[in-house]
């Protein structure tokens, strides 16, 4: 079903699709998120850090993740609050409790750090998060290779918070009073523990069992960021396994660059209006 074909005829195809698979995989990139509501660049932005914001000059939270903070008082003042806003702040958003309703089944690999579809409901045996998760502290060193939540933390620390700052002693630490850091993957101190090596080969041996029947993935609000972990391994799945279907939902980039993909159909349009299609 090519892009061009008009919207009843798409959401037909996807209608189909979804009726005739064995297996369906969810793939999920920040688009999905911006299109639940979690904005960062909006009125609870602008509201939640206007401290941050007349300080340092804030237009967006993602662009404050890399600011070059002068002190560690300052920078985890602002993470502090960074992780509630993303991960404690909201629960589950309804466009993800759509999601888990309409494919309670699916097997879900997102690169995504909010844990909105552990949130929603999905099962965590079949869910793949390759990036991290807010939720969790990790060696500054990358070892030993564990994880800590943060919540606790989180909720102590930012009543304390005061000129964008955090006190000395509240600064986070691992269990053996070693530095802490955030569980997202920057670089090669990136913690993969025990958990996520377990659903790294769920994942692997889902695909591998699912490309023997009638497949359908679900890829949505994944862009040229990070295509390697989703989009273009979908892309090569599509093309390589004969029965398998590839619905994009993507705004700005809906286009395939593997060419002339057997079973691909695209959506520009809003993604809970689709939904709700269905």
């Amino acid at each position: 079903m090519p892009s061009t074909a008009n919207f009843s005829e798409r959401l037909e195809s996807l209608r189909e699709a979804i009726r005739s698979a064995d297996h369906i995989i969810i793939g999920a990139g920040s688009g999905l998120s911006t299109a639940a509501g979690l904005d960062y660049a909006g009125e609870d932005f602008r509201r939640e850090f206007a401290p941050w914001i007349e300080r340092y000059g804030f237009t967006d939270l993602y662009s404050s993740g890399f600011y070059p903070f002068q002190t560690k008082e300052e920078y985890w003042a602002c993470w502090a609050k960074h992780i509630w806003f993303c991960r404690y702040r909201i629960g589950a958003l309804p466009l993800y409790v759509q999601l888990r309703k309409l494919f309670p089944q699916a097997f879900v690999v997102t690169t995504n750090v909010d844990g909105q579809f552990e949130l929603a409901g999905f099962e965590v045996d079949n869910l793949f998060a390759t990036q991290g998760d807010y939720a969790f502290f990790q060696p500054v060193s990358g070892t030993p290779k564990m994880l800590v939540g943060n919540r606790e933390w989180v909720y102590k620390v930012l009543p304390l918070v005061k000129d964008c700052r955090i006190p000395s002693d509240m600064l986070p630490t691992m269990p053996d009073g070693s530095e802490a850091a955030l569980n997202l993957r920057v670089d090669e101190t990136f913690v993969e523990d025990f958990r996520w090596h377990r659903q790294a080969r769920r994942y692997t041996d889902f695909v591998h069992h699912a490309s023997q029947g009638n497949l359908l993935l679900l890829e949505f609000g994944i862009g040229y960021n990070t295509p390697g972990i989703i989009r273009l391994p979908f892309e090569q799945m599509a093309q390589r396994y004969p029965h398998t279907t590839l619905v994009r939902f993507n705004r700005d980039n809906p286009e395939p660059y593997i060419e002339a993909l057997p079973r691909f159909i695209t959506f520009s349009e809003d993604i809970a209006t689709v939904l709700d299609q269905l």
